[in-house]
């Protein structure tokens, strides 16, 4: 994060003693990205947080990944992976793999159960909540989250997250950090005035509470011989026993109702629609907004080649103009891959020329690296979303 926050009991200078009403000393643990030389916050302990009592392998589900191939666009349907109540799906274990490469996974999961704590070991974690409500507690306090929240996860963050009913999340799992594009930020980290919101609309973690209890196990997503591998640690003590903390990385929620669209007299391309960015893949939203002004403007997309990249569509809510009569609603995911021009379906050209709004929600994932198909993908490839623009067929 780009601004400096405290919260809770924290030492007037750092790296000096800190501690508690009987006298006991508190445990400051560093968490920083880039080794000593980026963000960082500290954190202060009650116990020592290296100590593991026990350790064992964790099952972390089918993460096998095949190529797009042969290289056809494809459409999948989320809503079909789980039970519509989800009955004792947790949003960690309970994740299901739709897409990846070497920075990225895309998974998908309906949950209504408390999930285990969890750590990611391999990169940041940008969850958006699509529907329904729920309590992500990490170790820097509580974000209460609904519908249409991101919520970015630094790496190495102990968290868990706790449903109020059933929730619907769309993990993007990054294997490096997330954060706001540099362009919207000044040298020092300020979000600039044509960012399309600002830290006013960042909803930081309440004051952080500690917990009790013992023998409490830490599922650790990981890189392994095979590729991603988990770790399950037990801990002696809760990993919840932060008593204050302070610096310029913690987790955060952000509405996609905060984000305020770009638009102009003719259609804008997709950068103006991001929201945050990664190595080697971007994310962008495209929320209910007024369209081109032109009094010839054509409001839907031209054909467009990815000559660099993937577009992964995940579309959230309201009527997607330039999608219609491919069968994709909401809960759908398209793939785009590079190679294959792409654009509006027919008929959907002249159907949007005259409109003033499109009320339309959708998270997009462009990577420059091909993506493959995961388990959840397979699954739910509905097979002829390659034939929708062949016209008269």
């Amino acid at each position: 994060m780009p601004y400096y926050h405290s919260a809770g009991l924290v030492p007037p200078k750092r790296h000096t003693q800190h501690r508690d009403g009987q006298g006991k000393l508190y445990y400051e643990e560093l968490m920083g990205e880039e080794g000593f030389s980026s963000d960082s916050s500290l954190l202060y302990h009650r116990f020592v947080p290296s100590a593991v009592r026990e350790f064992r392998t964790w099952d972390v589900g089918d993460q096998s990944l095949v190529p797009n191939h042969p290289l056809v666009p494809r459409h999948f349907a989320t809503h079909k992976l789980f039970a519509a109540d989800a009955s004792g799906v947790d949003a960690v274990t309970g994740r299901r793999l739709l897409l990846g490469n070497e920075d990225v996974r895309l998974a998908y999961v309906v949950a209504d159960s408390v999930s285990p704590y969890y750590r990611n070991a391999i990169g940041d974690e940008c969850l958006y909540v699509e529907e329904g409500r729920a309590t992500v507690e990490t170790v820097f306090g509580d974000l209460a989250v609904g519908d249409g929240d991101y919520v970015l996860v630094p790496r190495a963050t102990t968290y868990r997250i706790v449903p109020d009913g059933t929730v619907r999340i769309y993990a993007i799992e990054a294997n490096s950090h997330i954060a706001p594009p540099k362009r919207y930020l000044s040298a020092r980290g300020q979000l600039l005035e044509h960012a399309p919101y600002c830290e006013r609309d960042f909803r930081l973690p309440a004051g952080p509470r500690t917990a009790e209890g013992e023998n409490v196990e830490v599922c650790i997503k990981h890189r392994g011989r095979t590729g991603v591998v988990g770790t399950v640690h037990t801990l002696p003590h809760h990993p919840f026993d932060v008593v204050g903390w302070d610096g310029c990385l913690y987790p955060f929620a952000f509405n996609i109702r905060d984000f305020e669209p770009i638009t102009g007299r003719v259609h804008q391309p997709p950068p103006v629609h991001q929201v945050f960015a990664g190595h080697n893949f971007v994310i962008c939203n495209f929320v209910p907004r007024k369209v081109d002004y032109h009094p010839q403007a054509i409001p839907v997309p031209y054909y467009h080649s990815n000559v660099d990249s993937d577009e992964v569509m995940f579309y959230c809510a309201g009527d997607y103009e330039a999608r219609k009569g491919t069968g994709i609603g909401r809960g759908s995911i398209s793939l785009h891959p590079g190679g294959h021009p792409h654009g509006p379906q027919p008929g959907a050209i002249e159907q949007a020329i005259g409109a003033e709004s499109f009320d339309e929600l959708a998270v997009m994932v462009d990577t420059f690296r091909p993506l493959m198909l995961g388990e959840a993908a397979r699954e739910t490839d509905d097979g002829g979303y390659v034939y929708s623009w062949e016209l008269n067929r």
